[in-house]
């Protein structure tokens, strides 16, 4: 519905600079916050990735309606709400986890997300943020400098006492088990594995993300390998970078476009030269396929870096690389927010097929972990468990130890070992998986 028709033919939306280019909304704030009709799909309670904080609460305050209706509110100019400086819709937008679910699932395409990250840009201009987005939202920087020292920062963030003053220190939840520091960098075993393609082999760009790189080293080396079976020579970005992605929950805007264009300098001759990026985390991939090109909309290679940057799973599905069977394995799979989103499972899916599991794709809607949602004290802390315990725990729980549980985001992965007990996998894990079981078999 057109906003005259809402607030009568003489109203215009007020012109405001923003980060964000909002191209499907003649890149206006106000007509992106006007987009919501009022169907109420948000306000489900099953199926789908929207609204896991409407789940949680049953408020409509904590539903896409209700924050889209009061962003509105602030837009027009007509009501008591500050323009950028409310503290009504900052609570509002609280609890919103930025799963990005309103912008696949919506009729209409809220991207609730989006207009959140731009919201906080605004509210915090001027003044400090809370302690937990710069401890979470810069976990790139203080990631970096842990694994420098991986076992003393282990001993920090693991020893009782002490890690319960660190994440009082931090706002984090002092339920929340603090991620493990590999002993290795990713980056680090590349560096001394070096590429062990064959000699003439076409050229692929691996990102190592932040989690791959000083958490979960595995699923890179996995990914490597794989890549390294279907016939491609793998290269990483000749510095240590980030594509910021938690900046965005707390609306670190600026800081993220600095981020983002450190690595279009970085990468531009593996850009302009065509180069396919392959990312391993989802959250990631979505940056560089949703954001970037939101925030760059005149970059040229802004754009052909969003258009270069794939999953593992498209790019071998692009190249119909056919893996080895795992027949008689059994997956029960937690598709990531983003994922579903931005990219779309079907590539995934696809995959999945082709190893020959018999696996169930969860329609669990967001895992509830959401980034760095999920780690914050109190009431965030509490939606989180609260999303996780509506499909996701209950169904791990009860799958068989043999069982395999996927899932690619690092989030998921760690709420599933949070809130059930159990080690998730990444695809290109279980991939590397069938491969092994076949060199076994010859």
């Amino acid at each position: 519905m057109d906003e005259n028709l809402r607030l009568g033919t003489d109203y215009r939306p007020p012109e405001v600079k923003v980060h964000f280019s909002y191209p499907e909304d003649h890149g206006s704030f106000a007509h992106a916050t006007n987009r919501c009709v009022g169907v109420g799909k948000c306000r489900h309670m099953g199926g789908g990735t929207m609204c896991p904080s409407f789940m949680a609460t049953r408020e409509e305050e904590h539903a896409t309606r209700g924050r889209a209706r009061i962003l509105f509110e602030m837009m027009s100019g007509k009501g008591e709400i500050e323009l950028w400086k409310s503290d009504e819709v900052r609570r509002a937008l609280d609890l919103c986890l930025s799963c990005k679910g309103c912008k696949k699932d919506c009729p209409v395409g809220v991207d609730m997300a989006t207009y959140k990250a731009e919201f906080l840009s605004h509210y915090y201009r001027g003044k400090p943020r809370p302690r937990v987005a710069y401890a979470m939202g810069m976990i790139g920087r203080w990631a970096s400098l842990g694994s420098r020292a991986p076992g003393l920062a282990n001993f920090l963030l693991q020893t009782p006492g002490i890690s319960g003053a660190l994440k009082r220190m931090a706002g984090i939840a002092p339920e929340r088990a603090a991620p493990t520091f590999a002993h290795r960098t990713f980056r680090d075993w590349y560096g001394r594995r070096g590429s062990r393609a064959q000699p003439g082999s076409p050229h692929v760009l691996l990102w190592p993300d932040t989690f791959v790189n000083f958490f979960h080293p595995g699923v890179g080396k996995a990914t490597v390998e794989v890549l390294e079976r279907a016939g491609y020579r793998v290269t990483l970005p000749k510095r240590a970078l980030c594509c910021g992605r938690p900046l965005y929950d707390y609306g670190m805007l600026d800081t993220a476009e600095r981020w983002l264009h450190k690595i279009l300098r970085t990468l531009r001759n593996d850009i302009r030269n065509g180069v396919t990026m392959i990312a391993m985390e989802p959250s990631c991939l979505a940056v560089f396929r949703d954001e970037l090109p939101n925030l760059m909309p005149d970059d040229e290679d802004a754009k052909r870096l969003s258009r270069q940057s794939v999953l593992l799973s498209e790019f071998l599905e692009g190249r119909r690389w056919e893996p080895p069977q795992l027949a008689g394995r059994k997956a029960v799979v937690q598709s990531h927010c983003h994922h579903k989103a931005v990219m779309g499972f079907e590539s995934d899916q696809t995959m999945l097929e082709r190893l020959g599991l018999d696996f169930e794709v969860l329609d669990s809607g967001c895992c509830g972990l959401a980034g760095s949602f999920g780690f914050e004290a109190g009431e965030k802390y509490d939606v989180s468990m609260k999303a996780g315990e509506r499909v996701l725990f209950p169904k791990v729980r009860e799958s068989s130890p043999d069982t395999l549980i996927v899932a690619d985001g690092f989030s998921c992965r760690t709420q599933i070992e949070h809130g059930a007990g159990r080690r998730a996998v990444h695809l290109a894990e279980v991939v590397h998986m069938a491969l092994r079981a076949e060199a076994v078999g010859r």
